[in-house]
C-alpha cells in the first residue's frame, strides 16, 4: 500500500521534476531499495509531499547550494529547533531540489526516529537512517550525503528564550568527517526557531520520544525559513585519520563548525526582515 501512495503522490510533481528526479543515483541492494530503505518512489514522494509547505506555508529562500558537493562523501552540520523537525524536512528538501543530478542528504536521527509506527518506515524510505556509526560509516564510505544536527535533542526542546543559541555541540559530525575523509559544510536555518515557541515538557515517553514538548500553539506558525550553506570546512584535511580519536582534536575541529553555523545565524536574523518576511 505505501509504495503506492508514493506513486501516486509523486505523479502530483511537475513532469519535468519527475524526469529530474529519475537522474537519482542510489545504491540499489537488488530489490529497489539501498540497504539502509531508501527508495525513489518515496524521494519523489518525500518531495511531493513537502512542497506545499517548504513553497507556500515556509516559503523557503535558501543559498549557498553550491558549497555542495555534487558527488562524494560530506557532512551537512546544521542547527536544530522548533519543537518539531520540520527544519531537518526543510533542508531535505532544498537540498533535492537544488542538486543536479538530484542528491538524497542522509538524516541521521536520534535512537528513537526509527521506533515511531509508520513514521520510522516512511523516513527510512526517504533515506533516513538511524544514529548508529556503523550507518554513518557505510553511508561514507559510499560516498553518500549526510544529514547531522550536532545539537540532538536539546536544540529542539530548548526554550525560546534561548533561541539562535547553538546549544551543546557534539562532536561525532567531525570525528566521522575526519576519519572518512569528508568536508563538513555548515548549514544555518534562521525561522524555525519561532514556529513553536516552546514553554515546556511533559516528561513522558511515548513511541520512544525521551518528552512531550508543551507549545505556545499546536501547529506551527508560518514563519519564513532561510536556510544557508556555508563554505565546506575541510577537517579531514586539518586533521589526520588518526586525530579522529583524539578527545582534545576533535572537540577543537567540532568548535570551528559550530563558530561557523552560530555566525551564519547571527547574520540571518540580523539581516531578515521580520519573522514572518
Amino acid at each position: 500500500m505505501l509504495p503506492a501512495l508514493a506513486r501516486l503522490a509523486a505523479s502530483t510533481l511537475p513532469t519535468a521534476e519527475r524526469e529530474r528526479l529519475k537522474g537519482l543515483v542510489f545504491a540499489d541492494a537488488g530489490h529497489g531499495y539501498d540497504p539502509f530503505g531508501l527508495h525513489p518512489d518515496f524521494v519523489a514522494f518525500g518531495e511531493a509531499l513537502t512542497a506545499p509547505l517548504y513553497d507556500r506555508y515556509f516559503r523557503v529562500e535558501s543559498s549557498g547550494h553550491e558549497h555542495i558537493p555534487a558527488s562524494g562523501a560530506a557532512v551537512l552540520a546544521a542547527n536544530h529547533s522548533g519543537a518539531v523537525p520540520f527544519d531537518s524536512a526543510m533542508i531535505w528538501t532544498d537540498v533535492v531540489r537544488h542538486t543536479n543530478p538530484p542528491r538524497v542528504p542522509r538524516p541521521v536521527a536520534d535512537h528513537f526516529v526509527p521506533m515511531i509506527p509508520i513514521i520510522g518506515i516512511v523516513f527510512a524510505r526517504g533515506g533516513m537512517v538511524g544514529g548508529s556509526r556503523g550507518n554513518a560509516r557505510t553511508l561514507l564510505e559510499r560516498g553518500e550525503l549526510l544529514l547531522i544536527h550536532p545539537e540532538g535533542v536539546p536544540g529542539i526542546a530548548k526554550s525560546f528564550k534561548l533561541r539562535y543559541q547553538l546549544q551543546d555541540w557534539r562532536v561525532g559530525h567531525v570525528e566521522l568527517a575526519i576519519r572518512h575523509s569528508a568536508p563538513v559544510i555548515p548549514v544555518a536555518v534562521v525561522g524555525a526557531e519561532e514556529q513553536m515557541p516552546q514553554i515546556g515538557r511533559i516528561p513522558i515517553s511515548v513511541a520512544g520520544l525521551p518528552f512531550i514538548p508543551v507549545t505556545l500553539t499546536p501547529f506551527p506558525l508560518p514563519v519564513k525559513y532561510h536556510i544557508r550553506y556555508g563554505a565546506p570546512i575541510p577537517v579531514h584535511e586539518l586533521y589526520t585519520p588518526d586525530q579522529a580519536d583524539d578527545p582534545a582534536s576533535v572537540r577543537e575541529a567540532a568548535a570551528l563548525v559550530k563558530k561557523a553555523v552560530q555566525g551564519m545565524l547571527d547574520e540571518g536574523v540580523k539581516s531578515r526582515a521580520g519573522v514572518f518576511t
